[in-house]
């Protein structure tokens, strides 16, 4: 497959997510919204439905990554080859992007209702509950850690075109949120957080917003460490 097909597919598979999985956010906890109060459990099984969908599209053509994370361990362990790594990351970001974007647009009466900053913003990107540098990025490190060996061990485990495996990853993202989820969010991807998190701060409505942007490191520097030693580690396992 081109890296221009790569590119393609990853931003549409991207954005996708980022709709759904972002849209369940705004979906039960802006004004107005017919299913506000819908509370964590919506949440977590919406996320790791939102996950599930485009996967199950794009699964055969790109691996369905949707995650810088995930594409750049994938190349550490030689998986994806290194000059089809930046076509994965563009569309991966961009998706991410627009996602969020045509979110805005949908819920912009109800983000407008809304004027607390923690809620709007907390419907694009994530933010921890105590803040703590060090156990913030151990979360969100602990989180990508467990995302990507699972990943990796029923990708082994459940072979064939079946698509069993995507919905194994619904089970991923629901069991990670619901487990680890109060912490710092499970970002777990720069492209559902950085890239939302701009979209917020240029095109939410509303006046004095604060994007967090000293924050905003974290969901993207972990996500990579923890997704990177989680495939090393898998590759050293004695099967």
């Amino acid at each position: 497959m081109s890296g221009m097909s790569i590119l393609i597919c990853e931003l549409v598979g991207t954005a996708l997510l980022v709709l759904l999985g972002d849209g369940v956010c705004m979906n039960i906890n802006l004004n107005k919204s017919g299913q506000k109060g819908g509370g964590a459990c919506l949440c977590g099984i919406g996320w790791g439905l939102a996950v599930m969908v485009p996967a199950f599209i794009f699964g055969k053509a790109t691996g369905a990554h949707f995650n810088p994370a995930v594409t750049i361990a994938l190349a550490v362990n030689g998986s994806v080859a290194a000059g089809l790594v930046p076509f994965y990351l563009i569309g991966e970001m961009v998706g991410g992007f627009i996602g969020a974007s045509i979110l805005t647009l949908m819920y912009h009466d109800h983000l407008a209702a809304t004027p607390e900053n923690d809620v709007k913003r907390g419907c694009y990107c994530t933010a921890p509950s105590i803040r703590n540098t060090g156990l913030n990025f151990l979360s969100e490190f602990i989180d990508t850690f467990v995302l990507m060996f699972a990943i990796l061990g029923i990708g082994q485990t459940v072979a064939g075109d079946t698509g069993l495996n995507f919905v194994f990853v619904w089970a991923i993202i629901t069991s990670i949120g619901m487990s680890f989820g109060g912490v710092t969010g499970y970002a777990m991807n720069a492209a559902r957080d950085f890239s939302p998190r701009l979209a917020f701060a240029l095109f939410c409505p509303g006046d004095n917003k604060d994007p967090d942007w000293g924050y905003s490191w974290i969901p993207v520097v972990a996500p990579i460490c923890g997704t990177v030693v989680a495939a090393l580690v898998y590759g050293a396992m004695p099967f």
